[in-house]
């Protein structure tokens, strides 16, 4: 039995794998065009997006 994945943690998922994804290029050295302010904001929406999913969560 499988279980459809919510909106809100499916966001979260996304955020954090694409932060993850630039994260490890850029320390590899493949995306060092991008600068150090765009990952923070990753950082900052995955955060945002797990803590609105947590929310969510509990108040269901």
């Amino acid at each position: 039995m499988s279980r459809a994945i919510r909106p809100e943690t499916a966001v979260f998922l996304s955020f954090l794998g694409i932060t993850l994804v630039v994260w490890v290029l850029r320390g590899v050295g493949l995306l060092t065009f991008l600068p150090g302010l765009v990952i923070w904001l990753l950082i900052l929406l995955s955060v945002g997006a797990g803590v609105f999913d947590f929310i969510q969560r509990t108040k269901r």
